[in-house]
């Protein structure tokens, strides 16, 4: 079976995006020239969480046949792949578009039902976000159906839990049990913290 990753959006507003846009940094330097790839800014925007998701993404993407792999819900610019190069200016578009809001949703959408025809009907489509948040989610059910799956051992954790397990399930090469998303409970109360990794 070919999987394809759906990565939610990082938080692309507020004082942390303003601080890379003129960070002297070579990401900073490369978001000015409009190079910057979107994962490496969400990554850096998100820290653990968008980079586990990252991680783990590509450590498990089997995509079918010239098709994507991965893709990013990246508000303005719709689903994109990580690789995809952004500017100063459209993270600070980025950053005046919430997730939950009709535009983001719409285009989202409109994106979903295209890839969808793209991709073999086996492929399974595994969301790395919350699916707590149901305007975007249920938009993806309407689309993909039963092929949406998720970590079901991300109900009931934070976004560093899951940040966590997702870089150490890449590290080990160990892939995470999924859950339909249609039906599922999308909350839960909060288990365990993970266990400090082994040194």
């Amino acid at each position: 079976m070919s999987s394809l990753f759906l990565l939610s959006a990082a938080r692309s507003g507020g004082p942390r995006a303003m601080q890379l846009a003129h960070s002297p940094t070579e990401l900073g330097v490369q978001l000015r020239a409009g190079t910057a790839a979107l994962g490496d800014v969400f990554a850096w925007l998100s820290a653990l969480y968008f980079r586990g998701k990252l991680a783990y993404a590509r450590a498990f993407a089997e995509p079918s046949p010239g098709a994507a792999s991965t893709l990013v819900m990246a508000p303005v610019l719709g689903l994109r792949p990580p690789e995809t190069p952004i500017s100063a200016a459209i993270l600070q578009a980025m950053g005046t578009v919430e997730v939950e809001s009709a535009p983001f949703v719409e285009q989202l959408r409109r994106d979903a039902i295209a890839v969808n025809a793209d991709i073999r009907m086996d492929t399974q489509i595994v969301l790395l976000g919350s699916i707590a948040s149901g305007k975007y989610v249920d938009t993806l059910v309407e689309v993909f159906g039963a092929r949406l799956v998720f970590p079901e051992a991300f109900v009931g954790r934070g976004d560093m839990s899951r940040g966590g397990m997702m870089l150490r399930a890449a590290q080990s090469g160990v892939e995470l049990t999924y859950a339909m998303v249609a039906g599922a409970t999308r909350r839960g109360t909060r288990p365990p913290k993970l266990p400090k990794p082994a040194k």
